[in-house]
Parts: structure tokens; sequence; C-alpha cells
């Protein structure tokens, strides 16, 4: 039995039927190495065969009563894989495009809380090239939820169950596993009121007068103890930030590596990788502001996600990442220019050299209060009324540069989706493999509109950044580039907070 972090949790909290918290991955094999198509029934005994390797595809939640506390993982007694999987044959219509709508539909729906927070779609008769109908190809959408892992650990799952060799090896017969028994209602208890004894300030949060009573001092006192950069709730409103609907949209291309990496020694100095594939993003970012005639009084902001996974710090599942909030420099005309500055607000400016540990985000308000504000953070658009505290999300995850296999069928493409949740309607991951960089665009098309013309934007912009790079005298950008977010935090910061708790904590009373 294993208790949830307070990060993990807040990823429950903030679940919803039009705001479901799962990563999403959607696959595409070449099986034409094959003597035979790949059979459904052979993916079966295949995943039965390596469940092992991954703990949590038969570990569910275990929830407190009243929610005293955060929920634990325990072992699943009533596992059954079938539960888990879907098939899919796609007929005569199996082009990408019928592929994608397929994915975005099956994203939009929630997971099952009975059981673990996993589920497979085999797709079948997917045409990997139009040309041949018989190309023996099939695709994989998977879902896991955020609450048990983050992208980083998402990407070494997979991993896990895919091969490294194109020789496909005997499928096993399953390992014997003999679940823990299912913790009593007794046991949950007095371990939550155990952890209540440890943490005084969760029974004080319950007695709703005294929280508020001690709501100006809390949020001093914890947010003093945060490395922030800048303000919370100064991020500029965007048309990314609004109340979304259930509606969701992948939107993805794929650019060669090369490129990236030949930007990066243009550029010289101490300029990353990463700080290319963020310059990627913020230059398409502003152009499809500029497309669609918005315009920002300050740059953009992304939360960045930021792994902090080591051979001495490993945990089964979870949220293992720190997060730093960053300045996209998107009104700054010179693409190129602009990565300099984004390495510079990321690295050399002292206010950003510490990132902000995620599971101290939620340090803010007390554990038995998660469920309570996460929810009314959406009811009562809070991030709408207010500055948001960033405009949307970007993860760079890091994937193999060699082959992936699935018994003898390669993994030629990958396509990757993160939530949204209010105030939230767009979120980036790029994920790299084999040489390729799939920028992925996870929208909801309600909030974002126009959406497929982002993979177009990003063409374009890979290409105005190699031109500005090519003149960009190697000066780069320095300590004289401040921005208005570059502040400490001020007291005109937590009234805002402030404001919006006293909102929650009266909203709580009716």
């Amino acid at each position: 039995m294993r208790q949830l972090s307070e990060l993990d949790a807040s990823f429950l909290y903030l679940e919803s039927e039009t705001a479901p918290m799962h990563i999403g991955g959607i696959y595409l094999f070449d099986a034409r190495e094959r003597d035979k198509p790949l059979a459904y029934s052979t993916f079966v005994a295949y995943l039965r065969s390596r469940l092992h390797v991954v703990p949590l595809f038969r570990q569910r939640l275990k929830e407190i009563p009243l929610r005293l506390g955060r929920p634990y993982w325990i072992d699943d007694p009533d596992f059954s894989i079938e539960r888990h999987l879907a098939y899919v044959n796609l007929g005569d219509h199996g082009q990408l495009g019928s592929l994608m709508g397929l994915a975005s539909r099956i994203l939009e729906e929630p997971l099952k809380r009975d059981r673990p927070l996993w589920h497979i779609t085999f797709v079948d008769g997917f045409q990997l090239d139009d040309n041949d109908p018989d190309s023996r190809s099939f695709a994989l959408i998977v879902k896991l939820h955020h609450a048990a892992i983050d992208a980083f650990s998402g990407e070494e799952i997979i991993g896990k169950l895919l091969e490294y060799t194109p020789k496909a090896r005997a499928i096993e017969a399953p390992r014997p596993w003999h679940p823990q028994p299912e913790p009593s209602e007794e046991r949950v208890m007095l371990q939550a009121g155990a952890n209540l004894l440890r943490k005084p300030l969760q029974v004080t949060s319950l007695a709703i007068n005294a929280a508020e009573a001690t709501a100006r001092g809390l949020i001093h006192r914890q947010m003093r103890k945060l490395p922030i950069p800048f303000p919370l709730f100064f991020a500029p409103h965007s048309p990314f930030n609004r109340q979304i609907t259930a509606n969701r949209q992948i939107v993805s291309t794929s650019l060669d590596l090369s490129r990236l990496k030949a930007i990066k020694a243009t550029l010289g100095g101490d300029v990353t990788l990463n700080d290319v594939v963020l310059g990627l993003c913020a230059e398409t970012l502003h152009r499809y502001l500029a497309n669609h005639d918005v315009a920002t009084d300050r740059s953009l902001v992304a939360m960045t996600p930021i792994s902090v996974r080591s051979s001495s710090l490993r945990k089964a599942t979870g949220n293992q990442m720190s997060a730093m909030l960053l300045d996209l420099a998107t009104n700054e005309p010179n693409p190129a220019r602009r990565i300099h500055q984004i390495h510079w607000n990321a690295v050399e400016s002292e206010p950003y050299r510490e990132a902000i540990a995620a599971d101290r985000l939620t340090e803010l308000l007390p554990s038995t209060m998660l469920a309570l504000s996460a929810r009314l953070y959406s009811e009562l658009q809070i991030a709408q009324r207010y500055q948001p505290v960033f405009n949307l999300p970007i993860t760079n995850v890091p994937g193999p540069q060699v082959p992936l296999y699935l018994q003898g069928a390669r993994l030629v493409r990958q396509f990757n989706s993160a939530p949204l949740f209010d105030s939230l309607g767009l979120v980036i991951v790029a994920v790299s493999y084999q040489g390729r960089l799939t920028v992925n665009f996870t929208l909801c098309p309600d909030v974002v509109a126009d959406g497929d013309s982002l993979t177009g934007l990003l063409e374009d912009s890979l290409t105005a950044i190699e031109s500005a790079a090519a003149t960009l005298k190697p000066e780069g950008a320095g300590p004289e580039y401040h921005m208005n977010s570059h502040k400490t935090l001020t007291d005109e910061a937590l009234t805002l907070m402030e404001g919006g708790l006293r909102k929650i904590l009266q909203r709580f009373r009716q």
C-alpha cells in the first residue's frame, strides 16, 4: 500500500468529464518484415507476459473515506487484462486521418476509477503507406493516468514494454502474480488518522473559518519558501486560457532533428537543443497569435517540466518532476535572438536558476483542501478572472534514437497527448525518436480555433529560425534583456491569490 503524493493526487482532483487527466500515445507499427500480420490475440498474449515489468498496470486506487487524506495504490485483486484492452478494425478507412480522429474520441473519455488507470486500443487495418493497402501495419492508442506517471516515465514504460531487436522473442508464460490483500477500511482510516496527527494543519484546515482567518499568513509563509521567478498570475491573457469543453484534437508534425541541431551549432554559446525546441514553439505561437490578430502586452509564459529522475531516486510510479516558469520572449521579433533570450531566462538569470519543485506547489493548501480547491478553481474560472499563472505547458521528452519493435513490427512513428483542464486549452509535447522530432499540439478545438494551421506554422517557423540564425551576430542576448515579469514576489500578486482563495472559501460555505 503506497500513498499518492500531493502532486499525483492533484491530478485526480482536477479531473472532470470535460477534463480527463491522462497522458496519451498513438504508436504506429510497420509489420511488413513479419511473416504474417500481428494478430490481436498475439498482442494480448505478449502484453500479458510483460505485465510484471510495469507494476502500476495491476494497481488501482484506494480512496480514503471523507477524503481525509490522499488515496493509496493497492494491488487489484480483481485485475483482468481484458478490461483494459479494446480492438478496432478501420477497414476501408485506414488512413492516418481516420486513425487520429479515432484517437481523439478515445482520448476524450476519462479512465474508469474502479480499476488500474490505463487502457490500450489495438487498431487493425491501418495503412501506413496509402499506396500499399497490404502494408501489414497496426497502431496502439494508449492512455495512462497522470496520477501514475509523468511524460518522462511514460516514455520509460513504453520502452520497457517494447523490444530492441527486430527478431520476435518467444512469448513466455506470464509470471505468477500474488496480489497483496486489500487493506481494510479500518486500516485505511487508522493510517489517515496517523497522517493527520503528524500534520495538525490538515485538521485545522477542515474548519473553514479557521482556514480563512489564517489564509493570508499561510499564503505568505508558503509562497516565500518557493523559488518563484516572477509573480504568479502575471502571465498575459491569451486565447489559450479560456474554459474548455470535452472536445479534443491532436495536431502533430515531424521534423528532422538534424535541422534543430544545426541551429544550435550556428547560434553557438551555451544554447542547448532544448532551447531551440522552446524557441521553435515560441515562434509558432507568435505566428499563430499574429494570424488571429491577437496582441499581448507581455510575452507568453510556459510551464516547462523537468525530470528529476536519477539512478539514486526512483519510484515505481508517480510524477518525479520539477517545473520552471519560463518567459518565451514572444515579444522579441527576431526568432534567433529569441532563442538566446530563452536560454538566458532559463539558465543565466538568477531568478530562474532554481526550478519550482512541482510537489511544493501543492503546499499552498493543506492536502485535505486539494480536492476542493482544484475543483473550485475550475468552477469559479479563477484563471479567467485573473491573469493566469502560465499560458501553456511545453514538454520536450528525449526518446530513443534506436528503433523499437513489438514482436518483429517496427515502431515507425509516435504521437503524444497531454491533459487539458479549464483555462488551459493548449499543451505542446515534443518527443524525439530515431533522428526525428515530433511536435504534438493537444488542444480543445472550441478554444484554439484553426488548430490544423499549427503544423504549417511550425514548418514556417523552423525555416524562419534557420534564416535568422544564419545572419545573427554571435552576441546573443545577455543580462541587458529585462522583462517586466522579472520581479520579486509582490504584495500585489499575493493580494490576487488571496482574492481567489477567498472566493473559494465563500463558495464552499454556500
